[in-house]
């Protein structure tokens, strides 16, 4: 039997205390943990980057809920759906106009400091479009108030000069981070719509646009409270817009005409379909883009733009050629693989935009490739409208989504744009396998 051990105290000698010592096999491992090999987990084993995108999601997913949300609001009230779409066109385009200054305001004084007000303000004017509605104000009166929701920060472009600040140095991290951002973005266009369909059906009309203004402000309060991981403010080293820097302009043209690809694509597909199931087979467009992202994002190569424009003018292909067949199961699985095409090409596109930017001008150069895509949308719908009205067939409007995925290939090529850049060989992502450990943007170290 173990003698006691004893110790001296003011009292005397007394029995010391014994402590369990924790067994070998309880003591932790000096050695750091093996990283995940999935390398959408690596991602957010950088620290921070949980915290930020559950921000950014909360605050994405209302930029597919305020659009149906005011069509819904405003033609329950007006009885017209031209004046709901001309309000919701005309924030668009404002949004338009006023995001590169946004943008640039960004990368000049930090997204923190500017992203909060911006929010703010373009949330009280949806909030005074509610009242307007509500109150049965005159039509030049929501026009005038959807003008002030122009403020709306491109909060998918802060995500993303986050990632490029953090996994800087990285291409292949950086590549799996773009797929995701774009999974993000088509996942919470699939989701918005629905939310804000049955917001404004079941509750009360104006109950998706408030629930939309409400998550949109946490969502940018949460993002903007990341100061860990928000990109410092470089010092500019370039004057002027990215518009004058070597490649951009040829590249947002072939943004503009891939925006009308989405843009025709689901207002024909809206008018062909004429019925209650038309936003679900249309969401399958959605779904097929979100899951090819996914593997993209997941592959260890990538393909140039070109190549990924070329897979797009053929599976455009598909919905026209599905139609012949006269069923909507067909027309649904073609517009599924159809959509497969969308991810890879705009992670490709951004992935450029990022490579082509300085660091000090990157958000504003994002937000203009957003900006034509959007202007690409508006040009499709027009025209795939007009197409709807005037068809000399049923599938006629399918033409213009496979005309648009055409040119947009047809732009790349004769341009060149990316070309340079995407010869490079890409590295290998230092996470994917052991090594020495460095330093990582914002102090945190990562293994490479």
């Amino acid at each position: 039997m173990p003698q006691p051990d004893l110790t001296l105290t003011p009292a005397g000698p007394a029995l010391a205390p014994r402590y369990r010592e924790r067994p070998t096999a309880d003591r932790r491992d000096p050695r750091p943990r093996p990283l995940p090999r999935n390398p959408y987990l690596r991602l957010f084993t950088v620290p921070g980057t949980r915290a930020f995108t559950a921000g950014n999601l909360i605050a994405r997913l209302p930029m597919g809920m305020f659009g149906v949300s005011a069509v819904i609001m405003i033609a329950g009230a007006y009885d017209s759906y031209a004046l709901a779409g001309g309000v919701t066109a005309t924030g668009m385009a404002a949004g338009a106009l006023t995001a590169p200054w946004i943008a640039r305001l960004v990368d000049r004084y930090g997204q923190a400091r500017i992203a909060v007000p911006a929010t703010a303000y373009a949330v009280l004017g949806h909030l005074v479009l509610v009242l307007c509605v509500h109150g049965r104000a005159p039509a030049w009166a929501l026009f005038a108030t959807t003008a002030l929701t122009a403020t709306t920060p491109n909060t998918g472009g802060m995500s993303r000069a986050r990632w490029a600040h953090l996994l800087r140095g990285r291409p292949d991290a950086l590549h799996t981070a773009n797929a995701f951002e774009q999974a993000t973005d088509e996942l919470c266009f699939m989701l918005g719509p629905i939310v804000a369909a049955v917001l404004c059906s079941t509750v009360f009309p104006e109950a998706g646009t408030l629930a939309g203004a409400t998550l949109f402000l946490a969502g940018v309060l949460i993002f903007a409270a990341q100061r860990s991981t928000e990109p410092p403010v470089a010092p500019r080293t370039a004057t002027g817009s990215p518009l004058r820097l070597p490649g951009m302009a040829p590249l947002l043209a072939v943004f503009l005409a891939t925006g009308a690809v989405f843009g025709s694509m689901e207002v024909v597909t809206l008018a062909y379909v004429d019925g209650p199931v038309a936003g679900p087979v249309l969401a399958l467009q959605a779904a097929g883009s979100c899951a090819a992202g996914l593997l993209y994002g997941h592959a260890h190569r990538t393909a140039s733009l070109r190549t990924c424009l070329a897979a797009m003018a053929l599976l455009m292909t598909l919905p026209l050629l599905t139609t012949s067949t006269g069923a909507l199961p067909a027309l649904a699985a073609g517009l599924l693989v159809a959509g497969m095409a969308t991810a890879p090409t705009l992670v490709t596109g951004m992935g450029l935009v990022q490579r082509l930017t300085p660091p000090s001008q990157l958000n504003e150069g994002m937000t203009l490739a957003v900006t034509a895509l959007l202007g690409g949308i508006a040009a499709g719908s027009a025209t795939g409208g007009w197409a709807a009205d005037h068809a000399p067939f049923a599938a006629f409007g399918f033409l213009i989504p496979a005309g648009a995925a055409a040119l947009a290939f047809a732009l790349c090529a004769a341009t060149g744009v990316g070309r340079t850049d995407t010869s490079r060989t890409r590295g290998r992502d230092p996470l994917a396998d052991g090594g020495q450990e460095m330093p990582l943007a914002s102090g945190h170290e990562v293994r490479t």
